[in-house]
């Protein structure tokens, strides 16, 4: 039995990736050989044609659909040979199958089906008249034809039964046929509309769906969030969801495709046709395109989500300093917890300037200044939720009356109380209460935000659109490799780093990372990267993936502080030697390098791109990829959304790129919405074309609803800023599309309020 071999495979890739052979073939044997993705885009340029992440994703996620696919058919090709119906033309279509509906529309007729009308009248005797029926063009009367089975013993009492029989047969082998599924399924996504209606008994009821009472939209090009909006809207049973397929168009293409052109039995052969379109192919390919569009929606959610956490992950360190993290609230006070420049917990307190009282307020200012100067405090962190810019006037207020000048942030607390409660916070803080954990959190959230952020499921960080309603397996993959990615793009500190944060080095894991940490807390600070090898069940094919994104500050190797692999160790002594400079030398005069030709130190195994990499590495040792850090500051006189007048140029940081605009804090504790037809002065089609989650942006007041909470903003800078960008035209069937701004809050999958 012929099946595809790997080379087919990577053929296949090959045409669909655009790549070169050589670099599918290279790239998917390291895949193969249980290399990961940071690690071959970093460390195996050559063998890949620098492919970076993007691409070697790709790849991989086709090869495993390819797999699959290979091990679906030969399951299939199995089944069918069992049951003696496989041909030579049918293997041969199966063979040649790239798709996996495809495969599946084939193997339908010789599935194993539940009881069946077809299934019934089979075993009635019935098929060979359905076969006469298809095939009579002598002009016989269908009645004269069905006369032969009739057959009371096998309860075919008369004609009009034999017939009935008949035309449940031949309506399954219609509805079976491959080529008119691929049909029906290719119509009605092109030309098909997604419908919404109220649900039984929801007509007039008022509900944050009443914009899609009564709307619909081209199936194939409804956007991301409506979907999702409307599917949450069925799901709460509001919403009723159909498709609208071009049933006319249909019919007839099915008719020409499955009827015979000189069948005599035309007139009743189309009313089979139609009965097996309206009762097994449109309900069946219905819920194929429904699961298709809403796959393609997850896509776009997930794609939009993934985005987000990554310029989140990527957000610039302020880096060693010794910060005073705070936690604010107004009756049960506010928390202060102090952290070292590596993030250690020092000492906490709690204190009432919000409380009421002149003592109160006092002492608060007494606290704050006794650990600012006790613990040597170089940053304040407050967090951004409930009396956050209270806390942050306060803060700044109780400096300036001391003589002090010290930066005060206000960072994002999405998440906090979840970690608070997590067992990672209770295995570092075991004897400390949740509000003190959130504390430690939010200073180490401007210290580190990356190191800190892992430690928390992505889902609970608020940056996502729809998070909840997308398939939660697909998110979790996507998720899972932006924090593998943006792990490994930075680099960890193998001395410092949580057992969370060492579980996303390529090659670790989970169970190599507590072991590494335990290691550590036995045994010492690490010295050099080849001590990992010491570590239990840490072998070489881990230390291979993992060594190069680990980092070991001031150890015996000064290479360790950099990304340049272990490997290339002994090529790095021969370009120091050959420049004649030592690598403490190199870093007072990086240009000594310049002068070396790096062609003359390209082998078999190493080529111009990684010692290009060497070269940037040994300028630039132990540098963070990171932006500068740099603080953002709210306007003092706006500190609540009944501060806001229209007009108003306010200072804000993005903190959720949606689908149809951004969200912006602005330091009044409710994000602003600046719809993407206000985001700039031209066109955009995409939000984060122009806006990521952590920038600082400018902004001006549009619209302020004080009791929603909502608010609307904009950033162009033209003369008609103020007005939307017109609606495109639209068929005149058809609803126009809703615009989303000042409903997105509740309609968007977002919460209106932050919360801790």
């Amino acid at each position: 039995m012929t099946d595809l071999r790997t080379f087919d495979i990577q053929q296949l890739l090959v045409t669909e990736t655009g790549l070169r052979a050589a670099q599918v073939e290279q790239t998917v044997a390291l895949l193969e050989a249980g290399a990961t993705v940071p690690f071959i885009a970093r460390y195996r340029k050559e063998a890949t044609g620098e492919l970076d992440e993007v691409q070697i994703r790709q790849l991989q996620e086709r090869l495993s659909y390819f797999k699959e696919l290979e091990e679906r058919r030969q399951t299939i090709l199995k089944s069918i040979d069992e049951q003696g119906r496989l041909s030579d033309e049918l293997r041969r279509r199966i063979l040649a199958v790239r798709q996996k509906t495809e495969l599946e529309d084939l193997y339908l007729p010789y599935k194993p089906k539940r009881r069946t009308k077809a299934l019934i009248a089979r075993e009635r005797g019935l098929e060979p008249l359905a076969g006469q029926l298809l095939a009579e063009t002598a002009g016989t009367a269908i009645e004269q034809l069905a006369a032969p089975f009739v057959n009371p013993e096998l309860e075919v009492p008369d004609v009009s039964a034999a017939l009935a029989g008949a035309g449940h047969l031949l309506a399954e082998q219609f509805a079976d046929s491959a080529d008119a599924r691929a049909s029906v399924r290719q119509l009605t996504w092109e030309q098909g509309e997604f419908c919404s209606q109220p649900a039984r008994g929801k007509a007039g009821t008022v509900s944050k769906y009443e914009m899609y009472y009564d709307y619909r939209e081209p199936l194939k090009q409804i956007p991301s969030h409506r979907m999702l909006a409307m599917r949450r809207g069925e799901k709460e049973e509001v919403l009723r969801l159909t498709i609208a397929a071009p049933d006319d168009e249909i019919l007839s293409r099915l008719a020409r495709l499955l009827i015979p052109t000189d069948s005599s039995c035309r007139d009743w052969l189309q009313q089979v046709l139609e009965d097996a379109y309206q009762r097994l192919l449109a309900p069946a390919i219905e819920v194929e395109l429904r699961l298709q569009a809403k796959k393609s929606a997850d896509e776009d959610a997930i794609r939009v989500f993934a985005e987000n956490l990554r310029n989140l992950l990527l957000a610039a360190p302020a880096g060693s300093k010794r910060v005073l993290g705070v936690d604010p609230g107004l009756r049960t006070g506010s928390k202060l917890a102090a952290v070292d420049a590596t993030g250690r917990f020092l000492e906490h307190a709690t204190i009432y300037p919000h409380a009421g009282g002149s003592a109160k307020l006092e002492a608060a200012q007494r606290e704050l200044q006794r650990l600012v100067e006790q613990q040597k405090i170089e940053m304040i962190a407050i967090g951004n939720g409930t009396a956050g810019r209270e806390m942050d006037q306060f803060v700044r207020q109780t400096l300036k009356s001391a003589g002090r000048q010290l930066p005060v942030v206000m960072v994002s607390e999405a998440g906090a109380s979840v970690y608070s409660a997590s067992d990672i916070a209770r295995e570092e803080f075991p004897d400390l209460d949740l509000t003190v954990r959130g504390a430690i959190s939010i200073a180490r959230r401007l210290q580190d935000p990356l190191a800190e952020l892992v430690k928390l499921d992505p889902k609970s960080i608020g940056v996502g659109q729809y998070q909840h309603d997308v398939s939660q397996s697909a998110l979790k993959k996507a998720l899972d490799e932006v924090v593998e990615s943006c792990v490994n793009y930075v680099g960890v500190n193998l001395n410092t780093a949580s057992w969370a944060l060492l579980s996303f080095v390529s090659g670790i894991g989970e169970s190599l990372a507590k072991a590494i940490v335990r290691y550590r807390d036995d045994q010492g600070e690490f010295d050099r990267r080849d001590q990992l090898l010491k570590v239990p069940r840490f072998g070489q094919k881990a230390f291979e993936q993992a060594a190069g994104f680990l980092r070991i500050r001031s150890g015996a190797q000064p290479l360790d502080n950099t990304a340049v692999h272990p490997e290339r160790y002994a090529l790095v002594k021969q370009l120091l030697a050959d420049a004649g400079v030592s690598l403490p030398q190199l870093l007072a005069e990086p240009q000594r390098l310049d002068r070396l030709d790096l062609q003359r130190y390209v082998s078999a195994e190493v080529g111009l791109p990684t010692l290009r990499d060497i070269v940037a590495e040994l300028k630039k040792p132990g540098r963070d990829p990171r932006e500068s850090f740099v603080t953002t500051s709210f306007r003092e006189d706006v500190m609540e959304v009944k501060d806001l007048k229209e007009g108003m140029q306010l200072n804000g940081v993005v903190t959720n790129v949606a689908a149809f605009g951004a969200f912006v804090d602005i330091g009044v504790h409710q994000d602003g919405l600046v719809h993407i037809s206000q985001l700039a002065d031209r066109f955009v089609k995409d939000a984060n074309d122009i806006v990521k989650v952590g920038q600082q942006v400018q902004v001006r007041v549009l619209s302020v609803d004080q009791e929603r909470k909502r608010i609307g903003l904009t950033m162009r800078q033209g003369e008609s800023a103020g007005d939307s960008r017109p609606a495109q035209k639209v068929a005149p069937q058809k609803k126009r599309s809703p615009v989303d701004p000042a409903s997105a809050f509740e309609k968007a999958g977002f919460r209106v309020k932050r919360k801790k």
